[in-house]
């Protein structure tokens, strides 16, 4: 295989994340910031705890990057024989469909997405600067990332504040803080877009739908057949589905469960 072929899109994303998160943190490091102040005081704590913050928000980004999102498992002929005998007992107004695709008969809320070529379980979205789907399996991660993520932001923010000197002739402030202020706006635009994602991430948690749902509720049939959510049980009920799992089984049961209870509500 040529060294060439190893660069894949997937590589150069995460290697270019990486560098960017050191290659900032270095030159907070590096300037005149509060980091440099606490070490000249001996107050080690604070640019320690801002290095593990750093360091934390690198593998989460890796972890959601390069684990399985919930993929579709591509079943043997027997299994997947059985596989259709279980879900044809699941009541018919549930729509499963066959993928398009790679022919595998789709759990509810699953979608396929054509950058992986496969078909996720839970399909939120695909995520570019990770070169990776966000599912059912990898989504809490990647909220836990953003939130993480925006407190390194912020604190990298208020780190290149500290070390900027406007009280200085132009050309003198240019060689001293230009990289700095650079840092600075560019540490805004990425604060402002990961706090805007994990607001809305952490809106559809709490109405337990997806972006995927979300913006096309319009065209998914089984969100066309009820009004609202058919998977919304409350914000504590979703919060503790979506993070610890809880109440278990799949997206059919409860379907079909929230079916039962609506029959008796029409009853009574």
């Amino acid at each position: 295989m040529a060294p060439w072929a190893l660069l894949s899109a997937g590589v150069l994303v995460r290697t270019a994340h990486t560098v960017l998160t050191w290659g900032v943190t270095l030159l907070l490091f590096l300037h005149d910031t509060a980091l440099r102040q606490w070490e000249e005081q001996g107050d080690l704590l604070l640019p320690l705890a801002f290095l593990l913050l750093v360091l934390g928000s690198l593998l989460l980004y890796l972890a959601v990057s390069l684990m399985d999102p919930g993929y579709v498992n591509i079943q043997p002929q027997a299994q997947e024989e059985a596989k259709e005998e279980q879900t044809a007992m699941v009541p018919q107004v549930i729509p499963l469909r066959r993928c398009g695709y790679c022919l595998l008969l789709q759990p509810l809320r699953a979608r396929h997405c054509r950058e992986c070529r496969r078909c996720v379980r839970r399909y939120d979205h695909h995520c570019p600067w990770m070169e990776n789907c966000v599912g059912e399996r990898n989504h809490p991660l990647f909220v836990a990332y953003l939130a993480v993520q925006l407190v390194v932001l912020l604190w990298g923010l208020y780190l290149a504040w500290s070390g900027l000197r406007f009280f200085q002739p132009w050309g003198l402030w240019l060689r001293s803080s230009g990289l700095l202020f650079a840092t600075f706006l560019l540490l805004s635009i990425l604060s402002l877009v990961a706090g805007l994602l994990l607001a809305s991430h952490l809106y559809l948690v709490a109405s337990n739908t997806t972006t995927w749902e979300f913006l096309s509720s319009h065209r998914i049939a089984y969100l066309r057949q009820r009004p609202g959510n058919p998977f919304d049980r409350g914000l504590i009920h979703n919060l503790a589905h979506f993070f610890c799992g809880w109440p278990s089984g799949s997206w059919e049961t409860l379907w079909a469960e929230e079916e039962e209870e609506e029959g008796r509500s029409q009853v009574v």
